[in-house]
């Protein structure tokens, strides 16, 4: 039950996590923080866009 939990939950903990920090330096700093808010707030845009794109998941046996 527990691998399951971390299987279904971790991509969307991690792309939180992501989207939190760059909103905060987005706003509280500038400079490198600028490029940092840049990265992680474009990688959850192209996760999505990845799997979008990718099509259904077929199941393997």
């Amino acid at each position: 039950m527990k691998g399951g939990f971390m299987q279904l939950w971790c991509m969307p903990i991690l792309l939180g996590i992501s989207t939190t920090i760059g909103l905060v330096s987005a706003l509280l700093g500038d400079g490198i923080w600028d490029i940092v808010s840049a990265f992680t707030l474009g990688a959850p845009v192209l996760v999505g866009l990845w799997y979008s794109l990718r099509g259904p998941i077929l199941k393997r046996r």
